[in-house]
This record gives structure tokens, sequence and C-alpha cells, in this order.
């Protein structure tokens, strides 16, 4: 800062005048304060901004969930694609819905993620096998949704009253390609 004399009758000032650039008014300070205005606009974004990033997490676990259901479920009928009806019979059932499972596995046991609780929630049917025209595979899993979107989930009665969504995924293919027809033996021909 650099000061200036004036003089108004026998007294003489001193005036602090900023050093401002050129076209400048040296007076802009006085009449608009603009200090605390960057604070004032934070205190109103940065919980915006929170809530903005906690509702995209929702739709982000919904997402993970059904390509990891959906993964295991086309696992599951390529497995259950080759179940002969004469080897094993249930006990192979069984064994493919373990192998579903552990596919399932990837999914965290958190309740926005899958309900834990009391054992698996997840409900797993394996329908078909090499004989059949189609084989498919249904994963149901129930999880809670987060608060803000739950809230938003039971307005639009997506959910039950302790915010859990329930997620159904079905696979359904052809057990077999429409080249083959009949047994190994007529495959073989196809390839010679």
């Amino acid at each position: 800062m650099s000061s200036s004399t004036e003089r108004h009758g026998c007294r003489e000032r001193h005036v602090g005048v900023r050093d401002v650039g050129a076209g400048a008014s040296p007076h802009r300070g006085l009449l608009r304060r603009t200090d605390g205005q960057a604070t004032v606009e934070a205190a109103f974004l940065i919980p915006l901004i929170c809530l903005l990033l906690i509702m995209l997490c929702q739709p982000l676990i919904l997402l993970y969930d059904r390509m990891v259901m959906e993964a295991a479920a086309a696992e599951g009928c390529r497995l259950i694609a080759t179940q002969t009806s004469s080897g094993g019979g249930r006990h192979a059932g069984e064994s493919y819905e373990a192998a579903v499972r552990r596919r399932l596995g990837s999914i965290p046991p958190i309740d926005c993620f899958h309900i834990h609780e009391g054992g698996c929630s997840y409900r797993v049917e394996l329908v078909g096998d090499e004989n059949s025209e189609y084989v498919s595979v249904a994963i149901t899993n129930k999880l809670r949704l987060l608060p803000v979107a739950g809230l938003g989930a039971r307005m639009l009665g997506r959910c039950d009253g302790d915010r859990v969504y329930t997620q159904h995924v079905e696979v359904r293919v052809h057990a077999r390609p429409s080249w083959t027809t009949g047994g190994p033996e007529d495959w073989i021909g196809h390839w010679r």
C-alpha cells in the first residue's frame, strides 16, 4: 500500500490507497466483500456431493450382484447341459448347485450386497439335463438397500419395510447346439 496526503481545511490526513491493476476501481472492496463466499458455497456443496456419491453406490452394488449372479447361472447351465440322466441323478444336481453357490461366494456377505443372516438366502433352481431342449438356472438374492435408495425404493413399492430388495436372475440356453442331432456317433460324421 502506498499512502497519499489530502488536505481538508487545516488538517492533514493520510489515506491508504491500494495498488490495483489498470482500470480497476480502488473502492471495489468497500462495496462488495467476497472473502467468505467460497466457504459458504462449500458448506452447501460438500453435503450435496456426498449425497450424490452415496446414491451412486446402490446402482453399482446391484450391477455387481447381477453380473456375478448371471455368470454363476451361465456356469450352472454349462454344467447341467452335460449332466446325463443316468450319471449321478440327484447327487449330481446337488454338486452342480454347490458349484453355482461357490461362484456366488464372490458376493460379500454384507447386508447391502447379500443378506447372510441365519444361513445363505440364495435360492438356486437348476432345470434340465443333456436330453432336454433347454437348460436353465434361476438365482434369487436378497439384499438390504442403502438408506437413501431404500427410502426411494420403499416409496415406489420395490422393497419391503426393512429395505430388503429381491434380485432375480435367470439364464436359459439350448442344451445342445442346433447342428448336433442324434448322439456322439452322429456328431463324428459332421467332422469327417
